[in-house]
């Protein structure tokens, strides 16, 4: 899970702040956690891991300000020995563990290194289930390349993408897809 962001739309950090009821952040974390062994959050290189939910392994982006790709390889070469990951964005507090696995279902069966959702005509790179050896490699090279996307990764590898109609059967709110990115977005 990438939070390493330094929140600058929000003000202040936004994974901290209570969400009905808890931290921002512990509401993927749990949702992540009902599919997962193994959850990883990835902070910024100063962060405190302190207040990390129980279990939660951190693992921490080595340079500020470097995009979310790079955070991004980070987790990966932390969880490179598991065979999937799902990478979520800790602002994205209403996923659905029906389409997390769905696409963990598609990645298996499709043997491809990735597996995104349709947003209107393009694919939205969070959440996303990702073959973690195959995607750090592609990020290591996008990133030696000056590429900081991670939309980027997802173009350089073999991509499946479930289309809007299924994965919304599973999500018929779209929830899975809301992060929250400013303090006007707590309402929604």
């Amino acid at each position: 899970m990438l939070a390493g962001g330094g929140s600058v739309r929000f003000g202040r950090d936004k994974l901290a702040e209570p969400y009905l009821g808890m931290p921002l952040l512990n509401h993927a974390v749990l949702r992540l956690a009902a599919i997962c062994d193994d959850v990883v959050v990835v902070l910024a290189p100063s962060a405190d891991a302190s207040g990390l939910p129980p279990g939660v392994r951190p693992a921490f982006d080595p340079t500020p300000g470097e995009g979310p790709l790079a955070g991004l390889q980070a987790g990966l070469l932390s969880a490179v020995a598991a065979d999937l990951v799902i990478v979520a964005g800790g602002d994205m507090p209403d996923l659905q563990v029906p389409v997390l696995r769905e696409m963990l279902r598609v990645i298996e069966e499709a043997g491809v290194d990735a597996v995104a959702l349709a947003d209107g005509d393009r694919a939205r790179p969070l959440p996303c289930a990702l073959r973690p050896a195959s995607a750090a490699g592609a990020a290591h090279s996008l990133l030696h390349s000056g590429r900081r996307r991670l939309r980027d990764l997802l173009d350089s590898l073999q991509t499946a993408v479930i289309d809007t109609p299924t994965w919304t059967a599973l999500d018929p709110a779209r929830r899975t897809l809301f992060d929250i990115d400013e303090p006007g977005d707590m309402d929604r």
